[in-house]
């Protein structure tokens, strides 16, 4: 029955995005066959009041109508350019996560039911919302800290967000797996995969301790840093369910005339945002991904503070490597080198000749040392990157492609700071910095203990390792004399899921037929 009410709320969601216009503005022109005849439905069921709108406004009406779940759907795939596209990602980072608030008693009884404790033991006071997303809303309150009391900013969860997550969440499955189906030319770019790792990452941000814990390590991280902090976070006051962390008092970031006024200098601020983001990067390994103008607030004192760490992302040491080699060969024009460290990272196969994706790097480089650097974004030469790697089967990296969106995000926030921001200048120090200390000779230093003490690891394993090769030997040798065979278990699992599968494309077969009859009859 739930897959029944998935197709159900699958087909009202296509309805909306035909009738709101969505579908008309995508690019269908590539199209062929069934996906093809698709879209020239939708263009045909698309409100004539909405056909002068910019996508962006389509968009936004749609999601206004299907809800929060659609809001966070929307932001994850604007994460996503190598799956959506560039323009269309675009247009969905500008998708405003505001939504209505819900009721102060409906936040304090999550509250007390998260903690096990009554709200006027956690709080001197706790006001009325001030602003309200798809996941959580915001309550302005105080705690005794320290023997004074103190501000704080306390964020609840949406009451009922996860269950109306999930229910959606089998829908969004159903349109991965049917547009693997039948656009066998999007299978590159695994929808499955996608919306598994949507609702992995949807998990951990309905889980506000795990944001918590975001915000004390890259305060940690940062704690030495200049102009640049997060809040501190109460833990005593935070659960699954809420968050308690230090209220804000600052001019956000786009509030350019307010700024001014603070007396800020805005080049200033362009630098030390772009020089941080890079350190977090680079040094750690462990940035905010969510840096959009919003969640940035100056303090007097001219301190960027990064609020809502609900999305993060990993660096490994290796995909650190890879990117500062990188950006220093095209600084260099050592496109050669490029093109080798995808090889070593094992991001381009071999089957590829390393000369010929030089050759391709350097039609992305070349270009660029021609202008001026004021007007070279980093962002920009990644996402051609990315584009090129595309044709020499690079498989899709998750954390790189999160890094490139927030790299574009902040690098617009600071041409936004300082319209002749100089990205290539300001970030030499963070970047030379790290190349000395980690592709020279204390980098060098560092990789010889990594590969002892990986090989010290290996030899303790040894015994283990034999012991688990002998059974492996004597399972293929036991395979190759009486073949493969199934337990009735698993043959009668094969079964049962085969008529699941012919029984839905039966369900969703006649859904379909149902929903174009009512579509005929509404517009007949």
């Amino acid at each position: 029955m739930s897959t029944l009410g998935a197709y159900f709320r699958l087909v009202r969601a296509g309805w909306i995005l035909a009738r709101e216009g969505v579908f008309a503005a995508l690019p269908g022109d590539q199209l062929t066959g069934a996906p093809r005849m698709a879209w020239r439905t939708a263009k045909l069921l698309a409100r004539r009041k909405v056909k002068n709108r910019e996508r962006s406004q389509r968009m936004s009406l749609a999601v206004d109508r299907l809800g929060p779940s659609y809001v966070k759907l929307g932001q994850f795939l604007a994460t996503r350019p190598d799956v959506v596209g560039a323009d269309v990602a675009t247009d969905l980072a500008n998708l405003q996560d505001r939504m209505k608030t819900f009721p102060t008693a409906e936040a304090v009884a999550e509250i007390e039911e998260s903690l096990g404790r009554p709200i006027t033991e956690l709080y001197r006071h706790f006001d009325a919302p001030i602003a309200a997303a798809s996941i959580a809303q915001v309550h302005p309150a105080a705690v005794l800290r320290d023997g004074s009391e103190t501000k704080v900013a306390v964020k609840v969860i949406r009451p009922g967000v996860r269950r109306r997550f999930f229910n959606d969440l089998e829908s969004y499955f159903i349109a991965a797996r049917m547009q693997e189906r039948f656009m066998p030319s999007s299978r590159r770019l695994k929808p499955v995969e996608v919306t598994q790792t949507l609702a992995q990452t949807t998990k951990i941000e309905m889980d506000l301790r795990l944001e918590a814990a975001a915000l004390s390590e890259l305060g940690e991280n940062t704690r030495d840093d200049p102009g640049f902090r997060v809040p501190w976070v109460d833990w005593e006051r935070t659960g699954r369910d809420v968050v308690t962390m230090e209220w804000i008092d600052g001019v956000k970031m786009n509030d350019i005339d307010g700024l001014r006024a603070a007396g800020h200098t805005l080049k200033a601020l362009a630098a030390s945002l772009i020089q941080s983001f890079l350190r977090h990067t680079l040094r750690d390994g462990f940035f905010h991904a969510d840096m959009h103008p919003g969640n940035l607030f100056v303090e007097a004192d001219g301190t960027i503070v990064a609020v809502d760490l609900g999305i993060a992302g990993r660096l490994g040491k290796k995909e650190r490597r890879f990117l500062a080699e990188i950006l220093y060969g095209f600084i260099t024009r050592d496109y050669l080198r490029v093109a080798e460290v995808h090889f070593e990272a094992g991001y381009v196969p071999r089957t590829h000749d390393v000369h010929a994706f030089a050759q391709a790097i350097r039609a992305i480089g070349e270009p660029i040392h021609g202008q001026p650097a004021e007007t070279i974004s980093m962002a920009r030469l990644l996402t051609l990157l990315f584009e090129v790697t595309e044709l020499f089967d690079m498989q899709t990296r998750t954390e790189l492609v999160l890094l490139q969106k927030t790299m574009v995000v902040v690098e617009g926030v600071a041409r936004t700071l300082d319209p002749a921001f100089n990205m290539w200048k300001t970030s030499e120090p963070v970047v030379g910095d790290w190349i000395r200390a980690n592709l020279g000779p204390r980098g060098m230093l560092e990789d010889a203990r990594d590969g002892v003490g990986a090989l010290v690891s290996l030899a303790r394993q040894a015994p283990d390792l034999a012991a688990r090769t002998e059974r492996l030997s004597r399972e293929i040798d036991a395979m190759a004399e009486n073949g493969l065979r199934f337990d009735d278990e698993t043959a009668d699992k094969i079964g049962r899921a085969e008529a699941r599968r012919t029984r839905s494309g039966r369900i969703a077969l006649w859904i379909i037929a149902a929903t174009l009859i009512w579509i005929a009859v509404q517009l007949g």
